[in-house]
Order: C-alpha cells, then sequence, then structure tokens
C-alpha cells in the first residue's frame, strides 16, 4: 500500500493510452457481466414455494404435439394430485406486432388451485371465472399497456387464426412470471378453434397441482404410466424442469456464452498485457534506478503487477458496477416477450468479473514484469528507449 502514489503516478503517465485500456476492458467486463447474466437467468428460472409443487404433463414425443382434453379427467384421478388444469399457449398481440407478450387459455375452476402463488382479491378471483370472455392479467403488463379492471381488450394471436375480444376482471401480483402474463378461459379459446377447424377439444399442456413436495416424482411417474400404452403417451416433469427443458431447445446455450467470454477475456489480456508491455518498457532506465536505490527483484516485481491490477480492476468497476444498475431497471420480460422475468446482475456474476479482472491483470503483465525485474541493474541503466 505505502507505494500505491508510485502505481497510480506511473499509470497516469500515459493518460490517453490508460483511458483507452480501462475503456476497452470495461466494456468487455460489461459484455461479460451481460451474458453471464442471461446465463444465469436460463439456469435459474424465478421459483415460488408453491412452484415446486406443480407439475407439467405434455406429449411424450414432443412439447409440439397435442394431447385429447379428456386426459384431464384421468389425471385428475392420479393418486397424489390437487388440481389439473389444461393449458394452451395463445400468444397474443396487442393492436401491433410488436405489443407481444405471454398469454396462455387455461381452465378456470381450478386455475386458483393450481396456482395459489397469484396475489389477487377474492373478488377479482370469482369474476374472472364467472366471466366466459374474462381475462386475467399481470400488474406489469396492465401497467404496459395502461389497462385498467373492466377495460375491453381485442387480442390478435400469433400462432392461432384467431381473434378474442376479453374485459379484464383480475390483475395479480406475483407468481413466477413476476406478472407479465395474460390468462383467458379455455372453453372460449376452444370454441373459436372448432368455427375455425371443425373440432378441437385438445390442448397442449395440463398443469399439476400435487399434495406435498414428497409426492411429485412419485405422481409424475403415475401419470405418465397411466398413458403409457395409448396413442397420446405424455411426458411428466417440474415447472422448473420444463422451463429448463425450453431453454434446450435454443441448443447449447451454456457453451455458446462460455465461448464468446473466454474469446472477450483473451482479447483483453492481450490489450492490457500491450499497454503493460509497452509501459514497462518505456520505464527500463527507471527500474534500472530503483534496484540501484535498493529496491529487490520482488519489490519491482509488485510494483509492475500491482499497476496492472489497478489498470484491469479500475476496467472491472467501470464495466461492471453499471451493468448492474442498468440492468436493474430494466423491463427485460417486455423486452424478451416475457421469455426472461427478470435480470439482475447478481453478487456472483459481480465475483466472477472480480476475479477476471485479477486474472487479466496478472496474466497481462507477468510476462513483461518478471523479465524487468531479473533484468541486471547495470544493463538496465544502459538501456536507451
Amino acid at each position: 500500500m505505502k507505494f500505491i502514489r508510485l502505481i497510480v503516478k506511473n499509470l497516469l503517465r500515459n493518460k490517453r493510452r490508460t483511458f483507452l485500456t480501462v475503456s476497452s476492458i470495461a466494456v468487455s467486463v460489461f459484455l461479460i457481466a451481460t451474458l453471464e447474466t442471461v446465463l444465469t437467468e436460463l439456469r435459474n428460472p424465478p421459483e415460488t414455494p408453491d412452484s415446486a409443487l406443480r407439475l407439467v404433463v405434455r406429449h411424450g414425443i414432443s412439447m409440439f404435439e397435442i394431447l385429447p382434453y379428456a386426459h384431464r379427467a384421468k389425471i385428475a384421478r392420479v393418486e397424489g394430485v390437487e388440481a389439473v388444469i389444461a393449458s394452451m399457449w395463445f400468444g397474443a398481440v396487442y393492436k401491433d406486432p410488436s405489443n407481444f407478450f405471454a398469454s396462455f387459455a387455461v381452465d378456470t375452476d381450478q386455475f386458483f388451485q393450481v396456482y395459489p402463488d397469484l396475489q389477487i382479491t377474492e373478488e377479482e378471483k370469482e369474476a374472472f371465472i364467472r366471466d366466459r370472455t374474462g381475462a386475467l392479467v399481470g400488474r406489469s403488463l396492465a401497467k404496459r399497456f395502461g389497462w385498467e379492471l373492466g377495460d375491453r381488450i381485442f387480442l390478435e394471436s400469433n400462432t392461432w387464426p384467431i381473434t378474442v375480444e376479453l374485459t379484464i376482471q383480475g390483475i395479480y401480483d406475483g407468481g413466477t412470471d413476476l406478472g407479465n402474463t395474460l390468462y383467458l378461459h379455455w372453453d372460449y379459446f376452444n370454441e373459436l378453434l372448432k368455427k375455425e377447424y371443425g373440432a378441437w377439444d385438445t390442448t397442449v399442456f395440463f398443469w399439476v397441482r400435487v399434495k406435498s413436495p414428497d409426492l411429485v416424482g412419485s405422481v409424475s411417474e403415475r401419470i405418465d404410466e397411466t398413458f403409457r400404452n395409448s396413442s397420446f403417451p405424455t411426458k411428466t416433469e417440474t415447472e422448473k424442469g420444463f422451463l429448463l427443458s425450453i431453454t434446450n431447445m435454443l441448443g447449447d446455450v451454456q457453451l455458446l456464452i462460455t465461448s464468446i467470454v473466454s474469446v472477450v477475456i483473451f482479447a483483453v489480456i492481450l490489450v492490457a498485457a500491450n499497454t503493460m508491455a509497452m509501459s514497462i518498457r518505456e520505464r527500463t532506465r527507471e527500474i534500472g534506478v530503483l534496484k540501484a536505490l535498493g529496491f529487490r527483484r520482488r519489490q519491482v516485481l509488485r510494483l509492475l503487477l500491482g499497476e496492472s491490477l489497478l489498470l484491469s480492476l479500475s476496467g472491472v468497476v467501470l464495466g461492471a458496477l453499471p451493468a448492474r444498475w442498468l440492468y436493474s431497471g430494466l423491463n427485460i420480460a417486455q423486452i424478451t416477450s416475457g421469455f426472461i422475468s427478470k435480470f439482475e446482475v447478481t453478487n456472483g456474476t459481480l465475483l466472477l468479473c472480480l476475479a477476471i479482472g485479477i486474472v487479466v491483470g496478472i496474466a497481462a503483465a507477468a510476462v513483461p514484469a518478471w523479465q524487468a525485474a531479473r533484468r541486471p541493474t547495470v544493463e538496465a541503466l544502459r538501456s536507451v528507449v
């Protein structure tokens, strides 16, 4: 610490070079923090205590295959099942194609038994259940479009050739989607599809609530065993497992992001190493003077490594902290249409950026600092840059 003033003075010797290097590191760390946050959110979808009790039943071959609605009654009879509802992706578009958001057609009779973590008044619950064309929307989504209770809205679908006319009967808080989803009645949705296709009465998912966490595994096996030899076999998984399987459909995202981060780190090390090499080479005679005044090799090495670490960590601070501040106020659900509900740069990500800064600082100056520290004093004093 007693040499910190000397380290800072050496860094500010060439302010332009230092500024450009710190800026390069800051931009790179900002990118790393962003990519790591994407990976963190994809690997850790939002959870609530109630979400651990929910299962998703889909077709055993693909989640894009349909299931008969009659499966619901059979699932309800499985031991350990407390409630079950059918659910179908709607994919709502409001007025403009850019106003796309997550929306599902669901059974309403047991909806709030499956989703008790949605915070809503009893009056609004009853109004939503009674009104066949009623809609339940998250508060974040309602704020996005300025919706209020009683509003009449028209929604198109990006998946189905139908338009629905809905009345907002409830606005909820909480939930794993953080209030960014709209729900409408499956009966109403199914009737419109019947008019369009002639016959329907099918769905893609069944959401099941089990009676206790200990029964999750056994209930999943019983449900799949029930339909194993039918024309529509099922695959049952936890809510978190289901969300992760959707992520896996995008390919090996983790490998892609890790590869990009590795390339960025390598590029940053090259930039910082070039800066430190130039700085040390320019001060060869000064380093010789320090050694002539009694500085040992170890002290010279520490000075140069400290300079590189301060340079690198300055870039980390200027890249990671603004990323955390910027993303804390970002409505990522609106940008991703609900695919990612939240986007928070965690303490773990900040620690990763700090570790990267330390590695970059040491790796960038290790070789030139070691060579400068080992160079004989007489040879360094003779040097002409």
